[in-house]
């Protein structure tokens, strides 16, 4: 049973992070009325920062390992940075499925890239399910898609936002194999707040006339969809390869279906509900067992997130 017990607990932070990045599109939509793209990101990651830096003296967890700081400084800088800011503008540009179908290019190009640079391991499985959950993930797009046309900058925008999350996983999976969890995740947090720090007057500015609720939803965000949910997808990444989990995060849109529906009121009509089955079939038969193999296991990280 203890042999199973790293396995267990690798599965168990995958679905933490998937449920919280699923609630995150919910609170985006409320905090976006009040504050800019780039003042949100801004706010997100300095209450990452804060929640990550009290957890880090809790847990007495000091600086990486210098060997990781350029992995961890690209990824802070495409993933935090750059990826949530160019998100957040690109889901004021077209409607929720086309921003969902054009991000969900990520994890096929997380499992490209991974395979080039990592060296990691494309098993059938993996390609099948792939494949299954980026079907369902057209489907939910096309499904929620208002019908009215969507501005190329808008598309331009989400695809931008997909290859700077592949990139940043793709740079941050080296790092995890000297550094903790805990330490990639608040130093790539703080790395994504210091190059969003050009939008602190914006920041400053909205959140003087930004209701309650989107001020809270703003400080969720930063803890639980970045600082918690990060760091659970970096305790998994070191324990996985990056295509594989990039190939759990097609269980997303499903989620958000779902979520959407409890808490916003929107019911998903046939068709949606549909395409939410077949991501979750897909994300199935990528993280069975068949899908791994002894060649893609990765080296021994630190014991602590």
């Amino acid at each position: 049973m203890n042999l199973r017990r790293p396995a267990l607990l690798a599965t168990g932070a995958a679905v933490v992070t998937v449920l919280l990045w699923a609630s995150a599109f919910v609170s985006i939509r409320s905090a976006g009325d009040a504050y800019s793209p780039g003042a949100l990101a801004l706010g997100r990651l300095l209450s990452g920062v804060v929640a990550l830096g009290v957890l880090c003296v809790v847990r007495r967890v000091g600086a990486p390992p210098r060997s990781t700081w350029p992995g961890i400084g690209i990824s802070g800088l495409l993933w935090f940075g750059v990826y949530m800011v160019v998100l957040n503008w690109g889901e004021q540009q077209v409607d929720a499925g086309t921003a969902a179908l054009v991000v969900n290019v990520g994890p096929i190009l997380i499992a490209l890239l991974g395979s080039r640079l990592l060296g990691d391991a494309m098993p059938p499985r993996l390609v099948a399910g792939m494949a299954v959950s980026f079907a369902g993930a057209v489907t939910v797009g096309l499904s929620m898609s208002g019908g009215d046309g969507s501005s190329l900058l808008g598309v331009v925008l989400c695809l931008l936002a997909a290859v700077a999350y592949a990139g940043g996983v793709v740079a941050q999976k080296p790092a995890l194999g000297a550094a903790g969890a805990l330490q990639v995740t608040t130093y790539g947090c703080l790395v994504g707040a210091v190059v969003c720090l050009p939008f602190a007057g914006q920041l400053v500015h909205q959140a003087a006339d930004a209701p309650v609720s989107a001020t809270l939803n703003m400080v969720y965000l930063g803890v639980f969809p970045t600082a918690l949910a990060f760091t659970t997808w970096a305790y998994a990444l070191a324990r996985t390869t990056a295509g594989r989990m990039g190939a759990t995060t097609y269980a997303v849109p499903a989620l958000v279906v779902v979520m959407s529906w409890v808490v916003l009121g929107e019911v998903p009509g046939p068709l949606t509900l549909a395409g939410g089955v077949l991501c979750l079939a897909g994300v199935a038969v990528s993280r069975s067992r068949a899908a791994t193999v002894e060649a893609a296991r990765p080296a021994k990280v630190p014991d602590s997130v």
